[in-house]
């Protein structure tokens, strides 16, 4: 039986694919925690420098697997299943120090929609859909989708998506903002292991501290912002990358960044 988790290793960085194509690689508790750890160890392993996020079989993740829960069941407390998984999988994304890509191979669904928005740059198959399918069953965005879609599309559009639960083809998800971009089907996979393996060679550290700052910037005004950019310039310039890159630049020559941190 293949595990509910691949992990490919490469130099420099990781792919981690959902593998329950049968279930549209809808999130048990075992997927949560295999992926918690692959997560936690691409982020406490040095020589991985970026992650790489997809799903196997026709579809990149449905959410929540329904089949677990059955109406007849008694009334189960969901925040608790949201405070034990799929906030600690958001906040993991965020705020791992290496950048994460999400490759968006078919239908992103419920919280597999807004696990993809958390990533930091996201491809999505022209075929792809992402749906807030969370209306169809009475039930509230969560995994930060009423934080990500006002940030990303507006205000006016993520409640209409919320409430109505309708499709976002990629290309609209694309011109919406949504999403980086949108790639022919069968150029997905190779697009993405090629530009998560370009962000394996660049300066770890520096885009560790830029997530840094994109993570804080909903919460602060201006002022705190740019104090922010000044603190975290300040670490950036002493790392080992920025004196590579500055060198390389006076030599015109290509820079080697080794991603550490002194």
């Amino acid at each position: 039986m293949e595990p509910i988790l691949l992990v490919d290793r490469h130099e420099g960085w990781t792919a981690l694919t959902l593998n329950r194509p049968d279930r549209l690689n809808s999130f048990n508790e075992d997927l949560h925690r295999a992926l918690a750890d692959a997560l936690d160890a691409a982020g406490q392993d040095e020589g991985v420098r970026a992650v790489l996020l997809t799903g196997a079989g026709r579809g990149f993740c449905a959410g929540q697997d329904l089949s677990d829960r059955s109406p007849s069941d008694a009334p189960r407390d969901l925040g608790a299943t949201i405070e034990a998984f799929y906030n600690p999988l958001v906040r993991r994304i965020r705020a791992l120090r290496k950048p994460v890509v999400c490759a968006v191979n078919g239908v992103a669904a419920g919280a597999g929609a807004n696990i993809a928005l958390a990533c930091d740059i996201v491809l999505a198959a022209r075929s792809a859909k992402f749906i807030q399918a969370f209306a169809k069953i009475g039930l509230v965005p969560d995994s930060g989708g009423t934080y990500f879609l006002p940030r990303l599309i507006g205000d006016a559009r993520a409640r209409a998506l919320a409430l109505l639960a309708e499709p976002v083809p990629a290309e609209t998800a694309e011109s919406w903002g949504m999403i980086w971009k949108v790639v022919d089907d069968a150029a997905l996979q190779d697009e993405a292991r090629a530009l998560t393996a370009r962000l394996a060679t660049q300066p770890t550290q520096g885009l560790a501290l830029t997530k840094a700052a994109f993570n804080a910037s909903g919460g602060n005004d201006l002022n705190a912002q740019l104090d922010l950019e000044r603190d975290l310039q300040r670490q950036a310039g002493l790392t080992p990358d920025y004196a590579e890159g500055v060198k390389a630049f006076m030599e015109k020559r290509a820079p080697h960044f080794t991603g550490r941190s002194s």
